[in-house]
């Protein structure tokens, strides 16, 4: 297996969009300066046993194997009003409401067959279940559009790693939490939370007290205020080989939509390696999640597994998914949401806003962080 500082396994592996909510809070507080990344060199769909590239743009979809000659054309039509769309200029709209319409009629709008919904919703729009077809389809639509973008900055797939793996992610906010002159304890116990009146007013540990007036922590910190509302089965695999039928890449994403599977859940597959300095020399790492819908998980991800044979070595571990019983704001004490399964950091940052709107009461305004940052720092934040 090599040198064992020659691995850097995550337990939670999830790629950043390029263009995604994650990439752009790193740059606004400028944690990137810390951070290498490498682009993930494909994005997949499994359908009927295979696997085929998912088709983002409109010369993808003309030569695509994963639809018939009529079908790629409409899907081409459906990428270019989703490409050119403009809720402001009512000539992009093609007698479509966006706020109104549901997502299922602009498909059939389109003509689009069962297959072509399945990889659109959940490989392009990275849904993990079919309750948006019933949603208004500009969500959708920014989704799609999202994926588009992140693609066009890099090209081979939408997705980045960092070098290293994601441990380099809080490293790199402990080094700017120092920089603001905040103070952080590594491999510190914590004992209790200190409540008085119904509010928190410190976290013990070791006998010592750090006195706080809000806290911010994960569900294992504080379980008596969440509620479980899932699992989600995870396999760490290692492997001497690129996975097949992917044109021998280093790293790359496959997404099992749910209806491949007759599922209520997508299964994901997400692959790095030696490459992204996270692996010894020829080694490849696959991680297989999904959210867990029987009594056998194992049996639920064997469809992702076969996909990765031979493997050396597998690890499987069942995590139970935990959610904040309230808001926080009483108690000061906010709860962040357990990882879900799927392999980016999308659903992620939308608890992170969850949480600062939460405890100040706004939305994160990036225009306004980087105000502050030149009112402390000058031109040099440029």
């Amino acid at each position: 297996m090599g040198k064992g500082r020659d691995w850097n396994v995550d337990l939670i592996p999830k790629f950043l969009m390029a263009n995604g909510q994650l990439v752009r809070m790193l740059l606004v507080t400028e944690v990137t300066r810390y951070l290498d990344f490498k682009v993930i060199e494909g994005s997949f769909v499994y359908k009927k046993g295979s696997i085929y590239k998912v088709p983002s743009t409109e010369t993808e979809a003309l030569s695509s194997s994963l639809m018939g000659m009529f079908e790629k054309r409409r899907f081409k039509k459906f990428l270019n009003f989703v490409a050119n769309l403009d809720e402001n200029n009512p000539k992009t709209l093609q007698d479509v409401d966006p706020q109104k319409m549901k997502m299922r009629d602009l498909y059939q709008k389109f003509d689009l067959g069962v297959d072509v919904v399945d990889f659109t919703g959940h490989s392009l729009a990275l849904y993990r279940t079919d309750d948006y077809l019933d949603r208004p389809c500009i969500e959708t639509i920014n989704r799609i559009k999202l994926y588009s973008e992140s693609l066009a900055k890099y090209g081979r797939s939408p997705y980045l790693y960092p070098l290293y793996g994601l441990g380099e992610l809080p490293q790199g906010f402990a080094r700017l939490s120092a920089i603001y002159g905040g103070t952080y304890m590594l491999n510190k116990p914590i004992d209790e939370i200190i409540v008085e009146n119904g509010k928190v007013v410190g976290v013990k540990s070791e006998g010592e007290i750090a006195r706080c007036k809000q806290l911010i922590c994960d569900p294992s910190y504080c379980m008596d205020r969440t509620t479980k509302v899932g699992q989600v089965i995870r396999a760490i695999c290692i492997l001497s080989h690129p996975i097949a039928n992917t044109g021998d890449v280093n790293s790359c994403q496959i997404i099992i939509p749910q209806n491949q599977l007759q599922r209520k859940h997508d299964i994901y597959v997400c692959m790095i390696s030696f490459a992204h300095n996270v692996a010894a020399k020829g080694k490849y790492i696959a991680i297989a999640s999904t959210t867990v819908e029987t009594g056998d998980p194992e049996k639920e991800i064997k469809p992702a597994l076969d996909l990765l044979e031979p493997i050396d070595q597998k690890f499987v571990s069942i995590s139970d998914l935990y959610a904040p019983a309230d808001k926080g704001t009483d108690s000061q004490i906010f709860i962040s949401r357990s990882y879900d399964a799927t392999t980016h950091f999308e659903t992620t940052c939308d608890d992170i806003k969850d949480i600062y709107r939460r405890m100040t009461g706004t939305d994160i305004d990036y225009a306004e962080l980087e105000r502050k940052k030149k009112d402390i720092f000058g031109d040099a934040a440029e």
